[in-house]
């Protein structure tokens, strides 16, 4: 079975883009509750929680993004970036090291933790 990996800054990008609209949503969901101000209020500072949220993270993977290390894709020749010891290209999933001892291997995530 083949797992679907991609590029980590693309996937926390994807993560805090959700955030923003599971804030609006929660947010939406309070207006359903204008009856009662303490519920609808609960609701949209939950909501607003989400949305800031998505601020920290994108803000977070920003600043992560800037210590990346810039690679050209021997596949499809662009510029990425690498986090960890191996990643994906951004634009056509190809595996990427930074290892010389990975060089070769199979593509598994489970290189970037660290072992006990």
């Amino acid at each position: 079975m083949a797992k679907n990996y991609s590029s980590k800054i693309n996937k926390i990008r994807t993560f805090a883009l959700s955030l923003v609209f599971i804030g609006f949503i929660i947010m939406y969901v309070g207006i359903y509750f204008r009856e009662h101000p303490w519920v609808m209020t609960t609701f949209m500072l939950l909501g607003f929680l989400g949305i800031i949220g998505s601020t920290v993270v994108y803000f977070w993977i920003g600043m992560l993004s800037t210590k990346a290390v810039q690679v050209t894709c021997p596949n499809c020749g662009k510029v990425t970036k690498v986090l960890g010891r191996v990643d994906m290209c951004m634009y056509c999933n190809e595996p990427l090291t930074l290892d010389p001892n990975l060089e070769g291997e199979e593509f598994d995530e489970d290189y970037n933790k660290k072992k006990k």
